[in-house]
């Protein structure tokens, strides 16, 4: 893996500092810290350290920097320092990442750990960048890997310029921050919540979830999916994690809506790192079909590094917030790989299944556009249908339809019989619409009570009318 610039290099340090973290399974400390220590030596001191499971010669063997950038004036020095639990020394080591060939890894003097078990480890370099540059980068950075919500895992940002009096920065990231969560939860369960979070921070510009906004969890609408498959070049299986959440803002919350409006930024994570989201998994997202779920895709945009698709017709007061994470299930730090087909492939069945959740748990916000078209007619109908029984001189007709309907002889009046068969013909519509498209199923009738429906074997899905139910 090949750097440009220092940020690059320092994210991914983050990134690998997280893994270990992560898979040590124990209470951990990850210490993100940026020292400049005088203007004599101005240099910025940048260390990265974790209590996690310790790291690998391998994990450094293949990265390179080749910055044609002087500013960052940096020497490609990278000083190493880690222990594993069994190992009784901590070992140290120096990588020149402008070098190539077994010459760039020099091994420096250890140091014993004294009969004590711990493991951990420190990379550190010192260069000439900007310290808030820097830091503004690893603060959102670490912003985005909080929706991955590991619940292990404690991140320490410190920044301090020591010639400057009080120019010290600190902050602490928790993983259950708003919504607590045991340390067995799946890793869905805790990206679920983690967007969740995300929403109701405003995308992380607030502290606390917005209570003018979200007064309770109840407004989320959310779905989830998963997809699985093997990769036959690492003989591990491969995990596609999805999750689509719908939320609605008052119209009166105007100061609090979201910097890109009511288009959808995507979430992207490739093995438990944020990342900028590929191109075939984008052509994924374009090829479903959304308007089966009510949602008219416009396109997708690039805005500053973030990529957002853009809705037609969407509700001023509707957000859709997306997340994907794709990872292998092993007990490894993961190299660098490539996207392959197999990723596209996985991004669209994930998608469809979050989907599918969605709208079998909140049918009226995920109607189709057929659905909707045959909506439509439902007020008529509801019309017709109440006018028929209310003009008959069948009294038992009468009454067994208002038996029907649930109603009372005393609450019959044209306006109460209208709207109960209009929501009836609702419910019907959106109970048939969560059917896959080819269900073989019945459509649902409007009374329960009726017994042995006739199946229609010429009904044609594209061919709708009123009379369809």
């Amino acid at each position: 893996m090949e750097f440009s610039t220092v940020q690059e290099l320092c994210l991914h340090l983050i990134s690998s500092a997280y893994q270990r973290c992560r898979l040590s399974e124990q209470i951990c400390r990850l210490a993100i810290i940026l020292t400049r220590s005088s203007s004599l030596h101005p240099s910025l001191r940048i260390s990265i350290s974790d209590t996690g499971i310790g790291s690998c010669l391998e994990e450094f063997q293949d990265l390179r920097f080749s910055s044609t950038d002087f500013a960052d004036n940096w020497d490609g020095i990278l000083s190493l320092k880690t222990t594993s639990i069994m190992d009784t020394e901590i070992h140290s080591y120096q990588i020149n990442l402008k070098e190539r060939g077994s010459s760039r890894i020099t091994r420096l003097p250890s140091n014993t750990k004294n009969g004590a078990k711990f493991s951990g480890s420190e990379a550190y370099l010192s260069c000439f960048v900007s310290r808030d540059l820097l830091l503004s980068d690893i603060h959102t950075f670490i912003q985005k890997m909080q929706i991955l919500k590991v619940p292990n895992i404690a991140i320490q940002l410190v920044a301090e310029d020591c010639d400057v009096p009080e120019s010290r920065y600190e902050k602490i990231f928790l993983a259950n921050e708003c919504k607590q969560l045991p340390m067995s939860a799946s890793n869905l369960e805790l990206l679920k919540s983690g967007i969740e979070d995300y929403v109701v921070k405003h995308g992380n510009n607030l502290s606390n979830m917005c209570n003018s906004c979200f007064p309770s969890w109840e407004q989320l609408k959310v779905g989830i999916g998963v997809a699985c498959c093997t990769d036959n070049r690492l003989n591990t299986e491969l995990v596609m994690e999805a999750v689509i959440l719908m939320s609605n803002i008052s119209m009166q919350n105007i100061a609090c809506f979201r910097e890109y409006d009511n288009r959808t930024e995507v979430l992207y994570f490739k093995d438990f790192s944020p990342c900028t989201i590929s191109r075939s998994s984008m052509k994924a997202l374009q090829s479903i079909d959304w308007k089966t779920y009510g949602l008219n895709l416009r396109g997708t945009v690039e805005q500053d590094g973030v990529t957002l698709l853009e809705w037609e017709n969407l509700p001023t007061d509707t957000h859709i917030d997306i997340v994907l994470h794709v990872y292998h299930k092993q007990t490894m730090i993961p190299a660098p790989r490539k996207l392959s087909p197999l990723d596209r492939n996985l991004v669209k069945r994930a998608v469809k299944l979050s989907l599918d959740d969605l709208k079998a748990n909140h049918s009226q916000a995920f109607l189709s556009s057929r659905a909707l078209q045959i909506r439509g007619y439902a007020p008529d109908l509801a019309k017709t249908i109440a006018g028929l029984i209310l003009s008959s001189s069948d009294l038992d007709f009468q009454g067994e339809c208002f038996s029907l309907l649930g109603l009372q002889s005393q609450e019959v009046g044209t306006e109460i019989v209208e709207s109960c068969i209009e929501k009836r013909i609702v419910s019907v519509i959106e109970m048939n619409d969560k059917k896959p498209n080819n269900s073989q199923q019945v459509a649902p009738y409007l009374f329960d009570e009726l017994e042995n429906p006739v199946q229609d074997s010429e009904f044609q899905e594209n061919d709708f009318s009123p009379l369809d139910f």
